[in-house]
């Protein structure tokens, strides 16, 4: 039978190209969390915590590492592109699976979307004054091209935005030095903890909240495992080093920030981390907006890899549609997958509704890592892999890892968790009818004519 060439080279029986090394994946890994995040979040933490931001950075920092660890141990264990949504159906069966996998998929997209309407707003807006829909469709379109084009490239592109978003916080933690050394700073404002309306440990636990959306990024590179060249060896390396120095960056970032600026104008502020440049008088702003754009693109750039790589893992394990598995036959990525999820993120960009869906990013990240951290104690009994061929969590980690996002959960707003609420009610529904689909095609298979029988079709 002749076979046809496109079909072929086009389908998932071709693997995803093996490429990254332990730096592109520490630099990939860096780059995602090291986003827009933390060049907002700074005064919302303030306004939360008061003057002394390191504290919540720091409890918000351990609390994502116990659930790195998880995703450390499966990600060596399964190394597949569809990451969590992989994990889950292992665990718990293709309902589970594809109610992570749709959570993964509509905090992504959202994330895009919101990270492009921010790359076309007020950052843009102080270079030249464009069409906000306009920019953030077209910037789509590139990043989209840019991740088909092939990973090599687009975390070649990512090393060089981490060095320029990187470089743009050590620029804030020297001018914070600055205007502390000359005499305009407040070292004090280091240690007050609490505000007029929370006690110290309330105002940490709210501000950890915060401060735990800019470490989020982390769990994106597990949808790219299939392409590292030995993850077993590189994924826990690159994780921990990147929040490592993730969190070495962000307590610095914090505290130059607090000492230079008062906590009143952090909080007040949209662009808290411009302020500390205004204060020093020494960088244009216009050159820290830059900056901020590279940083604002780079996250966009990575979580729409993530996304893609998210779609087309549960496309090939038949909880999408399966066009979604279709491979450039040259460069071996996923062109289907990221044509789709670019257009549902231009589509959102481009609906002006990103800011409804925004607040609900944390919550469904929170309800992903709680099944992740759960899954890990369940596939321990899996013994398809050697123990020791993968690396291995502690088993009080993730335990504490699933307690840390329950406890995180009842910091969220009531607003949020009725948005939220709708998308993983979605999500749940939708589950279960492909557990009912899967089990009707099951019946089907039993009942039909077997190879050699004597029924007829």
């Amino acid at each position: 039978m002749r076979s046809d060439p496109v079909d072929a080279g086009a389908r998932t029986d071709r693997p995803l190209h093996k490429v990254l090394t332990t730096r592109l994946l520490y630099f990939f890994i860096l780059g995602d969390v090291l986003g827009a995040g933390v060049y907002v979040l700074i005064g919302e933490v303030a306004a939360k915590s008061g003057g002394a931001v390191w504290v919540p950075l720091t409890v918000a920092l351990l609390l994502a590492l116990l659930t790195a660890a998880s995703y450390a141990e499966l990600a060596t264990k399964y190394p597949r592109a569809g990451g969590a949504s992989y994990y889950a159906t292992r665990a718990y069966g293709p309902a589970v699976g594809f109610f992570t996998g749709f959570c993964m998929l509509a905090a992504g997209l959202v994330s895009v979307a919101a990270l492009a309407r921010g790359f076309a707003g007020d950052y843009l807006s102080a270079l030249v004054s464009l069409p906000v829909v306009l920019v953030a469709v077209v910037f789509l379109v590139l990043l989209g091209l840019l991740n088909a084009r092939g990973i090599r490239e687009s975390t070649r592109v990512n090393t060089l935005a981490t060095l320029v978003e990187t470089s743009g916080l050590l620029l804030v933690v020297g001018l914070g030095v600055w205007i502390v050394v000359r005499g305009d700073g407040d070292l004090g404002r280091l240690t007050q903890l609490g505000t007029d309306s929370s006690s110290p440990a309330a105002a940490v636990l709210g501000g950890a909240v915060l401060a735990y959306y800019s470490f989020v990024g982390f769990e994106t590179s597990v949808n790219v495992a299939e392409e590292t060249l030995d993850p077993r060896r590189s994924y826990p390396r690159a994780l921990f080093g990147a929040l490592a120095t993730a969190g070495a960056v962000y307590a610095a970032v914090g505290a130059a920030a607090s000492a230079a600026v008062p906590t009143a104008t952090l909080a007040a502020s949209d662009g808290p981390l411009l302020e500390v440049v205004r204060a020093a008088g020494a960088v244009p702003p216009r050159l820290f907006a830059f900056i901020a754009l590279v940083a604002v693109a780079n996250g966009a750039l990575l979580t729409g890899i993530m996304s893609s790589r998210l779609a087309y893992g549960m496309a090939r394990e038949g909880l999408l549609p399966g066009f979604l598995t279709r491979v450039l036959p040259a460069r071996r990525t996923p062109w289907a997958a990221i044509a789709a999820t670019t257009a549902v993120s231009a589509l959102l960009a481009a609906t002006g509704e990103i800011d409804v869906l925004a607040g609900t990013l944390v919550l469904l990240l929170l309800a992903v890592f709680l099944i992740v951290n759960t899954a890990v104690l369940v596939l321990r009994r899996d013994r398809s892999a050697p123990a020791n061929a993968h690396f291995r969590a502690p088993a009080a980690v993730p335990v504490l890892g699933a307690l840390s996002c329950l406890v995180l959960a009842t910091q969220v707003e009531g607003e949020v968790w009725a948005r939220g609420g709708i998308l993983m009610a979605v999500g749940a529904v939708l589950g279960v009818l492909v557990l009912w689909r899967r089990r009707r095609r099951g019946s089907a298979v039993d009942g039909a004519p077997r190879p050699g029988g004597d029924r007829r079709s």
